[in-house]
């Protein structure tokens, strides 16, 4: 392992923003969470990897007679015609804690480039990223097992923002669900077609994906009841202590990526938006939401409707062979092919033999899974079920019974 790079001197909650706000209050967060701002405190291992974000550069009239620009996001909404690579890069490294109370603790750097490698889009998200998880952690509930957890940072001094996060795992759902997808090709490549492993097997990722699904509402639902929006829900968001399915009860999902997320707190909602939130509020408006009170609500369901496009994709994804289904083609299946109508989309599915385990699941409970996903689709965001409903319902404890 490495020091964190010998130029990283300033603590992160010395970072210049365009918005005052942001600075008054990670200065104010920072002294309250006691996060370790000091770069020497920490030491940097290797490169994990790294990713991007989509951005909506035009759109088309959306099939609910919207017209309709999403902002940079893991899953913008398929109604759109331009969808291209953003300019922000983050890299992750491995690390861990060097000295002090916590020393040895393994964490992941989230790393943010700065204003001449990613602009100031770069420096307003780590900015975000970093009020939210100090909010979120600074609870008088206590910290939520269903989200990533803040340890620290620090920024350069070439602009970089380097967010150290406690290491809980590096598999996502979306890594998951490749896995499990590649696993159901080989099997059937080899001719592996025990009728006992095979029941056993789906029992086991029926059971795993409940308690996924029950660990991603868990986040939601605590982010919403203290005023806060996710806004990048996606399989690549939620982090993963294990994706061994023998070790699903251990299982313990994370949310992470809150880089877009937004305040819905009442006094937010009557201020200047901010740059990362422009593209919610206006879609917002479109959709008649103009009060406080119906923008707040608005605003949740739009995440409900993301966690809805997520419960389909580890409805589908994991249970099918790989390239048979993926997050777009899915989306765009539900979206533009059956406008929302999950009866008609299941027929079709019902029809491919490929999709059959994915349709067998749903149907738990009398079809708990498609009355639980045309809920949080619906094209009316005032009858989408809040994060609670949906923990509640039967579909969510079915795939463990």
């Amino acid at each position: 392992m490495l020091r964190a790079p010998p130029d990283s001197l300033f603590p992160l909650r010395h970072i210049h923003k365009p918005n005052s706000l942001l600075r008054t209050r990670t200065t104010r967060f920072c002294c309250k969470a006691s996060l370790i701002t000091n770069s020497d405190s920490f030491e940097v291992g290797r490169l994990i990897g790294s990713y991007g974000f989509m951005n909506i550069t035009s759109s088309s009239g959306s099939p609910l007679g919207e017209d309709t620009e999403y902002s940079s996001g893991d899953l913008g909404r398929l109604r759109v015609q331009d969808v291209g690579e953003g300019s922000v890069k983050i890299r992750l490294y491995d690390g861990r804690v060097s000295q002090g109370p916590l020393k040895g603790t393994p964490v992941v750097f989230k790393v943010y480039p700065g204003q001449r490698a990613g602009g100031n889009e770069a420096d307003m998200m780590a900015a975000n990223e970093l009020n939210a998880h100090l909010f979120l952690q600074n609870s008088s509930n206590g910290i939520c097992q269903n989200l990533a957890t803040l340890v620290g940072g620090f920024e350069t001094k070439t602009g970089e923002q380097w967010l150290a996060f406690r290491n809980h795992g590096k598999s996502s759902a979306a890594d998951y669900a490749k896995v499990m997808s590649e696993k159901v090709s080989r099997n059937r490549a080899a001719g592996v077609w025990n009728k006992f492993e095979q029941e056993e097997t789906i029992k086991r990722r029926r059971y795993f994906v409940t308690k996924l699904l029950q660990g991603i509402m868990r986040g939601l639902a605590y982010m919403h009841d203290h005023d806060r929006l996710h806004q990048s829900l996606g399989p690549a968001s939620v982090i993963l202590n294990t994706i061994t399915e023998r070790d699903a009860a251990y299982l313990v999902p994370r949310l992470r990526d809150l880089a877009f997320s937004v305040d819905i707190g009442y006094s937010n909602l009557e201020g200047d938006p901010g740059l990362l939130s422009e593209g919610l509020w206006r879609r917002a408006s479109t959709a008649g939401a103009f009060t406080p009170m119906e923008k707040r609500a608005f605003g949740i369901s739009d995440d409900i409707y993301e966690a809805g496009l997520l419960l389909a994709y580890l409805a589908f994804v994991p249970f099918c062979e790989a390239g048979i289904m993926d997050g777009l083609s899915l989306q765009r299946l539900l979206e533009s092919t059956f406008q929302l109508d999950l009866g008609a989309t299941r027929e079709y599915c019902l029809a491919d033999d490929r999709l059959l385990d994915a349709v067998k699941f749903l149907d738990l409970g009398d079809g708990a899974g498609w009355e639980l996903l045309q809920a949080m689709l619906n094209p009316d965001f005032r009858k989408r079920p809040i994060a609670q409903a949906v923990l509640n319902h039967r579909f969510m404890t079915v795939g463990i019974l």
